[in-house]
């Protein structure tokens, strides 16, 4: 129904006014529609259950970071078969993010390019959201740096988001691999990351918290920088990594050239990154002996995409721009395809 009737009608609009008409949708129907909602979607057996980095998952399939920017939907989303959610990407400040047009569907490459630019409405914000939580979900809290921000002074963004989200949400992830936010990506650099994370480490040990944190890479990444990775997480003992972010690249694509030149900058996600996500999470798992865990997140369209995934090493997979194309059916097909 929904890839024959209603995706139809939204790919006729706007892409991010349809993303925010969703949302409002999703808001006003819950207190009415949950209910049969979770019985048509959700997909509950104790053979579904995963332990990841001490946390209990009730199923293995998460919605990535993005689509719930502010927390507005944490009690909702539990209600489309999701076992758990990630936040974010979260900033101290609100920032509007990058100017719009930003975001943009690849309908011939089920894909989407995006340059949002860490839009959201600040860590302050966000915890009143987080604090009329309900559902038993796990919560991830994605956590960046605003864009007025220098990357020599990323550090303290960082460290602010953390403490603010720390007894607001269930794991961690540090995002320094966005390509929409001006010069992101070189916060990436080996030296800045140990010095961050350790920081980050410390202060859950402090708090007596046991705070999982991952760190979100990615997909451009080559071997040396990928065995860098491993390493890193060795030296500071971090739980683990979200495999992977969108792409900067724009290889093998059917959308012509003029029109992809016309989109400019931004992050590709969907199929066409799907094979990198998958290889990027074999070779970390089989380099690093499977020593800490990954979430794998990258072109999930279908319950063979996300067993490629857990089957090239992933503990747990995410989905996004799978969810916008195939629809909310696409969860209970992994879980009952995973059973």
């Amino acid at each position: 129904m929904y890839k024959l009737f209603i995706r139809p009608i939204f790919f006729l609009f706007d892409p991010e006014k349809i993303h925010h008409f969703t949302f409002k949708w999703i808001r006003i129907t819950s207190p009415f529609l949950g209910g049969v909602l979770k019985s048509f979607y959700e997909v509950k057996d104790k053979k579904l259950e995963k332990n990841v980095f001490g946390l209990n998952f009730k199923n293995p399939v998460g919605i990535a970071a993005g689509f719930d920017k502010n927390a507005y939907l944490i009690n909702d989303l539990e209600n489309f078969g999701f076992g758990f959610i990630e936040i974010g990407t979260v900033t101290p400040k609100p920032q509007v993010g990058n100017p719009k047009k930003r975001l943009f569907r690849l309908p011939k490459d089920q894909a989407l390019i995006n340059r949002m630019g860490f839009n959201n409405l600040g860590v302050d914000e966000v915890v009143k959201q987080l604090k009329k939580k309900k559902t038993s979900l796990i919560i991830g809290g994605n956590i960046g740096k605003n864009t007025v921000t220098p990357n020599a002074e990323a550090k303290p963004d960082y460290v602010y988001c953390f403490n603010a989200l720390y007894h607001y949400v269930d794991y961690f992830v540090v995002n320094v691999s966005c390509p929409n936010v001006k010069d992101l990506t070189k916060l990436q650099d080996v030296d800045f990351l140990e010095d961050l994370l350790s920081t980050l480490k410390q202060l859950d040990a402090q708090k007596k918290g046991n705070k999982p944190i991952l760190l979100k890479i990615a997909p451009d990444l080559n071997r040396q920088q990928l065995d860098d990775i491993v390493e890193l997480i060795a030296k500071t003992k971090i739980e683990g990594v979200i495999a992977t972010n969108t792409s900067s690249g724009r290889e093998n694509l059917n959308t012509s050239t003029q029109e992809i030149v016309a989109i400019g900058n931004g992050g590709l996600s969907g199929k066409p990154i799907k094979e990198k996500s998958t290889e990027v999470i074999r070779y970390l798992a089989q380099k690093s002996n499977k020593s800490f865990a990954i979430i794998g997140v990258g072109g999930i369209f279908t319950p063979e995409d996300a067993k490629e995934k857990l089957d090239a090493g992933a503990d747990l997979v995410q989905v996004f721009t799978g969810f916008i194309y195939e629809g909310p059916s696409l969860v209970k097909k992994i879980n009952q395809s995973l059973l």
